[in-house]
């Protein structure tokens, strides 16, 4: 995927698709879901997977929504790796029950995302250690793909200290872990406080997974300065909503807003050096890391790693 990425850059690195917009939580911090919708039907999905490999996609990533009320993921993840790609699901965890997870086995699904958000339930969310425990459990012993358990971070977070709490019990059943920063409906984020910068260094330190180790570009988020980087939405990671249009990100939806039935090279060529407005306090992890396999062809700050050219000619020719 690395050595693809490098050698060719209008291609995706990391497609992310809707099959569900429905979901059986309602979030409160969430703008990602309704109640009503119904799955998108299976041949429309292998139409948008079949194109995404023609693309050129190394992973596709099932989201949401909810993915698993999809009453037929396992064929679509068939379909991902059938057509060559990396299959990846992210789910709130609520259907993954021992016969769940080995029907996953046995689809192919290379690697799975929970987000928790809290130890104990409250009004915000359900997606806790409490309530999810014992679906971690069930992972740890039955899961072949790899299990990733994701904390969110954010200011204005009850119990800040939760996140050391979920990420010490996925360490303990073998799981990688991650921190996400928890943005707003703009996708923005807001400064920490110093107690709760010391927790999110500590949560950083106990990480485990080369992809998660990619977020030098939260440092700057959460001391409250902008990030200096050349987004790559739209070309190297593609955000496909429940409609089937390509948009930059969840965050983002309307933009560029074209099918992806249409999506074309061209349309990957223009997208990988537009400048997005949204950038400097982007807080989506999974488009910084996409974008950060072409650091080296921009002489911006990148995931918080400044790089100069010395000159004019030197800025050109590193572009290219």
């Amino acid at each position: 995927m690395v050595a693809w990425g490098l050698a060719d850059k209008y291609h995706p690195v990391l497609a992310q698709i809707i099959p569900m917009r429905r979901c059986n939580l309602a979030c409160t911090y969430c703008n990602e879901y309704d109640k009503v919708s119904d799955p998108v039907p299976l041949e429309e999905m292998n139409r948008r997977i079949d194109k995404l490999a023609a693309l050129g996609t190394s992973v596709v990533t099932c989201s949401g929504g909810e993915p698993m009320m999809h009453p037929e993921l396992d064929d679509i993840i068939r379909r991902v790796r059938a057509k060559g790609m990396l299959a990846s699901l992210i789910t709130n965890g609520f259907y993954l029950g021992p016969e769940r997870i080995v029907r996953l086995n046995q689809a192919g699904l290379d690697h799975l995302q929970i987000s928790i958000d809290n130890v104990n339930p409250d009004e915000v969310s359900q997606k806790s250690l409490k309530t999810l425990d014992k679906k971690l459990q069930h992972l740890a012993q039955h899961a072949e793909f790899h299990v990733n358990i994701n904390t969110v971070f954010g200011a204005g977070m009850r119990y800040p200290e939760d996140a050391r709490t979920i990420t010490r019990r996925a360490h303990e059943l073998g799981f990688s872990t991650s921190v996400g920063i928890l943005h707003d409906e703009h996708g923005q984020l807001t400064p920490l406080s110093t107690p709760e910068q010391a927790i999110y260094d500590e949560v950083v330190a106990l990480g485990q997974g080369l992809y998660t180790r990619i977020n030098g570009f939260q440092k700057n988020l959460i001391e409250g300065r902008p990030n200096d980087w050349q987004c790559r939405a739209g070309a190297r990671y593609l955000y496909i909503c429940e409609n089937g249009l390509v948009h930059y990100c969840s965050q983002m939806r309307g933009t560029p807003g074209v099918p992806l039935a249409t999506y074309s090279r061209d349309d990957i060529a223009r997208e990988f050096s537009s400048q997005k407005q949204c950038a400097p306090f982007c807080t989506i992890g999974c488009v910084h890391r996409a974008s950060s396999i072409d650091s080296w062809r921009s002489p911006l700050v990148t995931l918080g790693i400044r790089r100069r050219a010395s000159s004019s000619a030197d800025r050109a020719a590193s572009a290219r």
